[in-house]
Formats: structure tokens, sequence, C-alpha cells
């Protein structure tokens, strides 16, 4: 009987929440997971969308009864800031693979890198890369990649609401974009190179937003790494604050 109430109040004061993490570079999101899986001593967390290791910013872990809104979350519209660099092209899109072609930049005007950019506005469709986590025949592409194979990809159908160029430093270019779930960030990067005719690559991104969710409340890798499970409960969003902020 008393095994019986125990388990009861176990269910009862589970972690049940958002919690918003800023990712540092070459952590990976399984990393964050399996992180905040040892502090709270609590198996039930997932995350909302995979952040490449190179990039930081917004990871969203959904923990207890929160991993039921997970697709709901992860569904919702991003914000990115980023930086690419003109004149290489890599095998992952980004600053962590091997340079496959390397070009000239032209002095281009700032209007010529608008125009661009301008190109990647409303629905369009991007062919995800290589270094990606889509699965083929159940194993995903950067497995395949790292052995040197590559696949054809699907075109998958993705769209920009908002962007916005903050810096032209050539061969540099500094941007903010506003996009949809899916979203390739060093694709969008790439493409634009090879709209230039020079080439691009990633080379920073940061998340900076998901759905309603900003940095704002985030907790950083270094406090995860040393927060007491209480730390970690008060830092997390409510299911109910949840379903206000989405106005549902």
């Amino acid at each position: 009987m008393h095994s019986t109430l125990n388990t009861q109040h176990s269910t009862l004061n589970a972690p049940c929440g958002v919690l918003l993490i800023d990712k540092e570079p070459d952590m990976t999101s399984h990393d964050a997971v399996a992180i905040c899986r040892r502090q709270l001593k609590f198996k039930k967390i997932g995350h909302c969308g995979t952040l490449d290791p190179m990039a930081t910013g917004l990871l969203m872990l959904v923990i207890g009864k929160a991993t039921k809104i997970q697709d709901l979350l992860m569904a919702e519209d991003k914000e990115y800031i980023g930086t690419l660099k003109l004149g290489a092209t890599t095998n992952s899109q980004d600053k962590d693979g091997e340079i496959e072609e390397e070009k000239e930049v032209p002095a281009f005007t700032d209007e010529q890198i608008d125009l661009a950019f301008n190109e990647y506005v409303g629905k369009f469709e991007q062919i995800p890369p290589m270094v990606s986590a889509i699965k083929k025949d159940g194993v995903p592409l950067y497995k395949l990649a790292r052995k040197g194979k590559v696949v054809k990809r699907d075109p998958r159908p993705v769209y920009v609401t908002d962007y916005s160029i903050d810096r032209i430093a050539l061969p540099e270019v500094d941007f903010t974009v506003q996009c949809s779930k899916g979203f390739y960030v060093r694709t969008y990067a790439h493409d634009i190179g090879q709209d230039l005719n020079c080439g691009a690559h990633l080379t920073a991104l940061r998340r900076t937003r998901s759905g309603k969710f900003t940095l704002d409340r985030a907790m950083t890798a270094a406090e995860l790494k040393t927060a007491s499970a209480e730390e970690i409960q008060k830092a997390m969003i409510s299911l109910a604050e949840i379903s206000l902020m989405r106005g549902a």
C-alpha cells in the first residue's frame, strides 16, 4: 500500500513544462537533453528541433507531460541570425565541412546582395543538405555523408516571412531571417551564394526565437550543468502559461 502511495506522489510531483536553453557551440541537442536528465534525475525529456553543433541559441526542452505538445511547438516559425561567407562552398554548407570550390568574390554592391536575399521570400523549396538529420531508409543522412555517400534528397516546401541584412563586410554578410519550421539556414546561405555565382557557406548561426519563445528566459548551458532540480523546475514554463502565450 505504502509503495502505491509513493508512486502516486512521485507522478503528481513529476516535473512538467518547457525549459529554454541557450545552447553553446559544439554541444548537440542530445547533449542538452542528457544534461537536463542528469540534473533533474528524470528521464521523460525531449527537445523541439535540432540545432547543429556549431549553432547557438534557443533550444526548447519538453519535460514530462509537456512532451505531448512537442510537435505543436516544433511547428512554429523561427528566427535566426547568421553569417555567411562568400567565395567558397563546403560539403556541409557550413564552416564545419570541407571546402569543395573556391571562387573570387566580386565587389558586390549592397543592392546586389539584397536582391539575392530577396529571391528567397515567401514560399519556395529547399533541397536538404547531405549533412542533416533527415532519414533515408531509416539512416540519418549525416551518417551516410560521413561515409562519403551522397543520396538523392527530395525538395521540401519552406517559407521566409522576413529577413534583414545587418552587416556587409565582404566576403561576409550578417543577416536575420524569419522562417518556417524545417528551414535549413545552411542551405539558404549556400543557395544565395550559388545565385551570386561565387558560392557561400554559413559561418555562424544563432536561433533567437521559436514561436513566442525567445532567449529572454533561457538558461545558459553552463547554468544548466550546475543547476539543482529545484532551480530547473523554477525556470520551466508551465503548460498553463504556454497555452496563454499561444492564445489557446
